[in-house]
């Protein structure tokens, strides 16, 4: 089995789309993401939040406040065998606001 890294940019995210999305992909894809790690933007939060996973296990919580001139954007990385890039990226891009 290949190990592959996908990593997804994006604008701010929205948070009633999001969260229910990355449940979702970890559910249904969990056994095969070795790793995630992001940063997230989301809409209307003057804090990053910060995710990490391990298969099925996934936890974020809010970090610092986004710095005066820090953009604002959303950097999220799988690590894992057999991952769908293209589902990913279009999935990832649905929710953001």
């Amino acid at each position: 089995m290949t190990v592959t890294s996908i990593s997804l940019r994006g604008g701010e995210m929205d948070p009633r789309k999001f969260f229910p999305w990355i449940e979702k992909i970890t559910q249904l894809d969990g056994p095969n993401i070795l790793r995630l790690k992001g940063i997230i933007a989301l809409k209307d939060d003057p804090d990053r939040y910060v995710v990490q996973g391990v298969h099925m296990i996934i936890e974020g919580d809010h970090q610092r406040p986004w710095k005066d001139g820090e953009k604002r954007e959303t950097r999220l990385v799988f690590i894992g065998r057999e991952l769908d890039r293209e589902k990913l990226e279009r999935t990832f891009k649905a929710c953001e606001a």
